[in-house]
């Protein structure tokens, strides 16, 4: 059961009434976070009527609703306060989940949170002096981080040699099971292509 997320007493009255007005028998409120992990981290509170909830969400049963937490966001929700401010024209639901774009990552997590993590804390604070962003595209079967070099990395001359043996490097010291990290611009691999 997770303690991550506090939801105050106001907002817990507020939620509950609005689901009241739904008339939807054992309806409740899913939060779930889009692009955890990432700079484009959105966190959001929707409706999830009976039926809609999915088997791995954590259910935080409250005196008077039902939370369902989707399981990938929860370690992107510690610390997370949903609140309800009530003022003249009605009120303000807010959200605030600090580790949304930087969980707390330790040695059990995932490891596409792991390498999202440094990306995001150690390598992209050094590249956006330069317009320079990485992002995560996929981690393949065989370990393989698949990067795209975005900004002011794309089409610079020293991107292969400097930054990509600098990313894999760091990388790799950090996450030892990583077995290397490859360019989504890298036409080497033909293993996706198209022509046999």
């Amino acid at each position: 059961m997770s303690e991550s997320i506090q939801i105050t007493d106001s907002a817990q009255e507020y939620l509950a009434e609005l689901l009241d007005k739904q008339n939807v028998e054992g309806i409740g409120v899913r939060i779930f976070i889009t692009q955890p992990g990432t700079p484009y981290a959105e966190t959001c509170l929707a409706y999830c009527r009976p039926g809609e909830e999915e088997p791995t969400d954590e259910i935080l049963d409250l005196p008077k609703l039902k939370v369902y937490l989707d399981t990938h966001s929860v370690p992107f929700l510690e610390e997370a306060t949903v609140d309800f401010n009530a003022d003249r024209m009605g009120g303000q639901l807010t959200i605030k989940a600090p580790n949304a774009k930087m969980p707390k990552v330790n040695a059990d997590s995932p490891l596409e949170d792991r390498i999202n993590y440094i990306l995001y804390s150690e390598i992209n604070p050094g590249l956006a002096a330069h317009g320079g962003e990485i992002k995560l595209m996929q981690l393949t079967d065989d370990q393989v981080a698949v990067l795209q070099f975005g900004g002011g990395c794309q089409g610079c001359s020293a991107v292969d040699l400097t930054l990509k043996d600098g990313v894999e490097k760091t990388l790799l010291e950090r996450i030892p099971e990583l077995a290397g990290i490859r360019d989504v611009t890298d036409h080497t691999d033909t293993t996706n292509a198209y022509y046999n």
